[in-house]
């Protein structure tokens, strides 16, 4: 069974607060967009945009079936927030996208990330795969979903949060998916 690399740069703008880690992006052909959760069944830019816009739809480009990734990316600059991925290489067990079915070969070096981002102070895993690298990494306790610990990266004390996985896979309304990444934003940005 082949492996693959991830296909993106970690997006790591200047300044960033937050660094989100997803666990690994779908195949291409599922992409609707040339950047992080780019799946248009995938409800993490609709969750976004509920919480800041209080309209879910203010990053699609509905008639396309498409997101518009310059608003994503300029959003996600002013706001401070860094995303990547748990693992850099990967073997699919079946052919989705499910955690279930992904085999970390490698993961992300998160500390080297995080040393490039010196203003981080919290990272945001966005599904059970990647919270197991996080954990695996700095053997650290798991949060409970929606909640956070508090880790040391590097001499440095960094909140972790676990969050509910935006994939439409994971039992939950995107209103309440919502509803926890709002209490997560609020306590890292004043919105």
């Amino acid at each position: 069974m082949t492996t693959e690399q991830h296909p993106l740069r970690p997006f790591l703008p200047e300044g960033a607060k937050v660094l989100m880690l997803g666990s690994f992006p779908p195949k291409r052909e599922r992409w609707s967009m040339e950047f992080f959760y780019p799946n248009w069944l995938n409800d993490m830019w609709r969750i976004v945009g509920h919480i800041f816009f209080a309209d879910k739809h203010h990053f699609e480009i509905a008639a396309e079936k498409r997101f518009d990734k310059q608003r994503i990316v300029r959003f996600c600059e002013e706001q401070g927030i860094a995303l990547y991925d748990a693992a850099c290489e990967v073997r699919r067990l079946k052919d989705n996208a499910s955690d279930k079915f992904l085999e970390v070969v490698r993961s992300t070096d998160i500390t080297a990330i995080l040393r490039s981002l010196p203003s981080c102070r919290a990272i945001v895993t966005t599904g059970q795969k990647a919270t197991d690298v996080v954990v695996e990494q700095f053997g650290c306790k798991e949060p409970v979903v929606g909640q956070s610990e508090r880790i040391v990266v590097a001499g440095r004390e960094i909140e972790f949060w676990r969050m509910p996985s935006s994939s439409r896979a994971y039992p939950l309304k995107l209103e309440r998916k919502a509803d926890a990444y709002r209490a997560m934003f609020e306590s890292l940005f004043s919105i």
